[in-house]
């Protein structure tokens, strides 16, 4: 696997090396190992999965305090747009996002380490999305930021009207009235 840095600290873009023939393909998803080596020790202990159709944005979620996650990200079928916003108070990057496409064809993964709101955008007709956590869910600590934030500056680049989301993430605070690291 490649790791390549982003313009953030601690965020990587992860490609696999596929291996392709006439029965189809072959990639190693994870290795623990080569992860440690690459970004440090992170111990996952729970996956996740959603299916979404066109337009579906989840987020921009995070969970406060003690339980917050460090995610490893990844598309199985379709496309999506996938977003990390830093809000760690004290980062150089503070309020800054790195926005990478996830799909089925280019197997990219996304590390997002705690500190950070993530949310995606489906851009296919449909998208099965599955992560892995490093820590549990919990409700309590549970939070948010506005997907649209007009201080976030992201460029999500289908029109609004057809952004389908939860009541919930549309009740989400703007960055500046969130809960920050």
């Amino acid at each position: 696997m490649i790791y390549n840095d982003t313009f953030i600290k601690d965020v990587f873009v992860i490609e696999p090396k596929v291996f392709k023939d006439s029965r189809g393909y072959f990639f190693e998803a994870w290795k623990q190992q080569e992860f440690t080596e690459n970004i440090g020790a992170v111990n996952f202990i729970q996956d996740n999965e959603s299916k979404s159709s066109f337009g579906v944005l989840r987020g921009l979620h995070y969970q406060k305090g003690e339980f917050s996650q460090a995610k490893l990200v990844r598309v199985i079928k379709g496309t999506v747009l996938d977003v990390a916003v830093d809000i760690r108070r004290s980062s150089p990057t503070f309020g800054k996002h790195v926005m990478v496409e996830l799909s089925e064809e280019n197997k990219r993964q996304l590390f997002i380490p705690r500190g950070f709101a993530h949310g995606f955008l489906v851009m296919s007709d449909e998208a099965i999305f599955t992560y892995k956590v490093d820590n549990v869910y919990a409700p309590q600590a549970e939070a948010g930021i506005r997907w649209n934030d007009p201080d976030l500056g992201i460029d999500w680049p289908i029109d609004p009207k057809q952004v389908l989301t939860s009541e919930k993430d549309l009740a989400q605070p703007l960055l500046k009235d969130a809960w920050l690291f």
